[in-house]
């Protein structure tokens, strides 16, 4: 058992270990088979719980999980709240907790084949990581960006590094789209069916609530939906759960090849992200701070 004190590894410090987050593509994606695969991946994550902290319109959730595949066992502690209008502080603040286990969020499958236009929905942080792996792994030829406060959509497309064309409505932003990125604190539907085209492809990752929405119920019904966890979903997605949408796969499922991928077809994957895959970045950080120290 060991007893050595913890070791806090800073946000700046986590950015200097892992420069490019597609150096979790392998690991994420053997964890995400892993735990389609049930008993015999070697995966338990329970469903996150969520304490509401009603009257600052926040929540706290937490998440745990454990790989055997990587001997891992951590918790995320996440806080969330509700849109503030124009504050500049983040939705989202986590911290992730990795220990001992002795002693106790991908590859485009789902994308179009020839996809030249991303759109986000969204200027958060979570906005920012998903707009610098779509454009360090595709060669898109055009970036969309739409906030519901203008302002925070400007500083974001001021302070990455390519061109970001800025829209004045989500609409405008999404038609004609290949992939579509929502990643906002939306609590009704910000994209509707008619806007995408046949064969887009949908990363929604807001609305993480039973009784939230960012898809309205045409987008669900019509596209071929994929989940990172089936339970999660039916359990905390208001997308999912409001829309009556079927279930057409996990991603696990899609990346072991016991599903079909179906890019040709307008695609929905809903992600409620998943504690093991913070099992398996933590690990990463911590091995590659480990080495170094």
């Amino acid at each position: 058992m060991s007893s050595e004190p913890p070791v806090f590894i800073s946000a700046a410090e986590v950015e200097r270990l892992l420069p490019r987050a597609s150096l979790l593509l392998p690991g994420l994606e053997a964890a995400l088979c892993n735990f389609s695969a049930g008993a015999a991946g070697g995966v338990e994550q329970p469903l996150r719980a969520v304490v509401p902290v009603r009257p600052h319109g926040g929540f706290l959730g937490v998440m745990p999980a454990y790989s055997a595949a990587d001997d891992a066992l951590t918790t995320k502690l996440v806080t969330f709240y509700e849109h503030r209008g124009d504050s500049a502080a983040p939705s989202h603040r986590a911290t992730v907790l990795l220990f001992d286990p002795r002693c106790g969020s991908l590859r485009a499958l789902l994308m179009p084949r020839s996809a030249e236009v991303l759109c986000i929905l969204g200027a958060g942080v979570q906005a920012r990581s998903h707009y610098e792996i779509f454009t360090e792994l595709f060669p898109f030829t055009e970036v969309r960006l739409w906030s519901r406060t203008e302002q925070h959509a400007l500083r974001l497309a001021s302070s990455v590094g390519g061109a970001v064309r800025v829209c004045g409505t989500a609409r405008e932003a999404v038609v004609g789209a290949d992939v579509i990125v929502t990643v906002t604190m939306a609590t009704t539907p910000i994209l509707f069916g008619e806007w995408v085209k046949p064969g887009a492809h949908v990363n929604a990752v807001g609305a993480s609530r039973p009784d939230w929405r960012e898809l309205d119920d045409v987008l669900m019904k019509s596209s071929v939906l994929v989940v990172d966890s089936r339970e999660a979903a039916l359990a905390e997605s208001g997308d999912v759960i409001l829309s009556g949408a079927e279930i057409f796969a996990e991603l696990g499922e899609v990346l072991k090849g016991t599903k079909p991928a179906l890019p040709e077809k307008t695609t929905v994957f809903k992600s409620l992200g998943m504690a093991v895959e913070d099992t398996i970045a933590a690990k990463f950080v911590y091995d590659a701070w480990s080495a170094g120290n």
